[in-house]
């Protein structure tokens, strides 16, 4: 009997595929003719509870690349997936593929998932403020600001404007805009903790904004 195909398992994250990679772990890792791996076909589809296996259990490596050099975070259609793959099991965000781009930079040029291209902005920034800067200084070199954040999004203190896909302004949320500004105003907003609460806000800030539409995943299969 031929051997199920791991990639389309992993499309429909069925249920022999997790018995079907503990026989033969190695499959994990696996690519086909075109780099496309697992990881890329669960990120895709939001299979986040796979993810977290491929990683944790079969010690696949989370920045495996296709053959365009992208990694699972450059097919991510969801948040949540963008944030499991970038927090928890620790992707590159700032990988660029063959033609110089990043997942965030790939994704708001196609334009379907504005949303995860913000996410992706916030967490870009946050890497680079404590890689390049420590706990005491933002990106900009200076403390006690908020790093840059994502184009439909723009925060003062004191002063918060969202607009709206169409460049329309809206009104701004109350709560959110006391969210915020509690939040730069912590002695902790340059450090991990702070960043990470900011991330946490911008994600809940960005979720209902942009499109709701869905496309056909990228699957590189013959």
């Amino acid at each position: 009997m031929a051997q199920s195909n791991p990639f389309l398992l992993a499309a429909d994250n069925g249920p022999n595929l997790l018995p079907l990679l503990r026989s033969n772990p190695s499959l994990a890792s696996s690519q086909d003719a075109h780099g496309y791996s697992l990881m890329h076909a669960a990120a895709s589809y939001n299979h986040i509870d796979l993810l977290r296996s491929l990683v944790n259990e079969f010690q696949v490596n989370a920045n495996l690349k296709d053959e365009d050099g992208e990694t699972s975070l450059f097919v991510v259609e969801t948040v949540e997936a963008a944030k499991v793959l970038i927090e928890e099991l620790k992707v590159d965000v700032g990988i660029t593929n063959t033609e110089g781009l990043t997942a965030e930079e790939k994704i708001r040029e196609e334009g379907d998932y504005p949303t995860v291209a913000d996410f992706l902005h916030i967490s870009r920034t946050c890497e680079i403020d404590t890689s390049n800067n420590g706990q005491d200084a933002s990106i900009n070199g200076s403390s006690g600001h908020p790093p840059p954040l994502p184009p439909n999004v723009t925060v003062n203190v004191g002063t918060l404007e969202e607009a709206s896909l169409e460049g329309q302004a809206e009104e701004v949320d109350p709560e959110f805009k006391q969210r915020i500004e509690e939040l730069a105003a912590r002695e902790d907003f340059q450090a991990e903790e702070g960043q990470r609460r900011l991330r946490e806000l911008i994600a809940d800030a960005v979720k209902d904004v942009g499109a709701n539409g869905h496309r056909d995943v990228r699957r590189r299969l013959e």
